[in-house]
Formats: C-alpha cells, sequence, structure tokens
C-alpha cells in the first residue's frame, strides 16, 4: 500500500526546507558578523546571543525542527530526508542572491544532482509497510 501526501503533509515538508534553509541563512548572517570563533574561545557563542539574526535563526530553526518532527511522525526517515533534501538548492540559491557568496560549478553540480535523487525518492512510498505478526498467548 502506498501513502499518498495530503497537500498539508506537501506542507509540512516545504516548511522543512524553508525552515532550515532560510534558519541557517540567518545563522549564516549573524555568525559572519560576529567573525571567527575559536574553540578556545566558546564563550563568544554567549555573545552571538545579543544579534538579531542569530535570535532569527533560532526561532526559525526551531519552527523546522517542530515540523521536521511532525514529517517523521507519518513517514520513515529514508523519505523525509531525501524528500526535504531539495532545501539544499534553496540554501545554494539563497547563498548566491541573498548572501552574494560565490558557488562553484562543483557546488551546482551537486546541486543537480540532489534534485535527481530527490526525484527517485518522491516517487517511492512515505511509508514502509511492514507485515503484522500476530503473537501467540502462551498457556
Amino acid at each position: 500500500m502506498q501513502h499518498t501526501l495530503t497537500p498539508r503533509r506537501w506542507l509540512v515538508l516545504i516548511a522543512v526546507m524553508l525552515g532550515a534553509s532560510i534558519g541557517d541563512a540567518l545563522l549564516g548572517i549573524g555568525m559572519k558578523q560576529l567573525g571567527p570563533v575559536s574553540i578556545h574561545h566558546l564563550s563568544a557563542l554567549f555573545f552571538a546571543l545579543k544579534s538579531p539574526w542569530i535570535i532569527s535563526g533560532i526561532i526559525v530553526l526551531l519552527g523546522f525542527m517542530a515540523c521536521y518532527m511532525t514529517a517523521l511522525s507519518w513517514a520513515d526517515i529514508t523519505f523525509v530526508l531525501p524528500a526535504t533534501a531539495f532545501g539544499n538548492v534553496i540554501v545554494a540559491l539563497l547563498s548566491r542572491f541573498w548572501l552574494h557568496e560565490y558557488v562553484s560549478r562543483s557546488r551546482w553540480l551537486g546541486v543537480a544532482l540532489i534534485v535527481i535523487g530527490v526525484g527517485f525518492v518522491a516517487n517511492g512510498p512515505s511509508r514502509t509497510e511492514h507485515a503484522s505478526v500476530e503473537v501467540e498467548a502462551l498457556p
């Protein structure tokens, strides 16, 4: 039996993709403003919590986590993770056009391979059906 995705479930998967991508981009902006953090001075990360970019990123990532957990409640992780991997495309686009980062040809090729992989996963069932095992009652 193949589970079909309802419009609400599609929205949850889209929220996972967008939440992770946008949250990571917001964290990236905030951490670039903070500058490099050394393993010997991790306390600098506490100063990052004063940045509105970091706070916004954390809030968006909390929403992402709620949606991700919701998706895992009705679908296998082997479906959810690859299906939401399209978020890597969003990250590449945000990096290039919002953060103005250089994205090399090899990274774009990697993004294209992810899109192809997502196509394979999206055609499969969202949940693995297991044969029910009946247990005999002991006398």
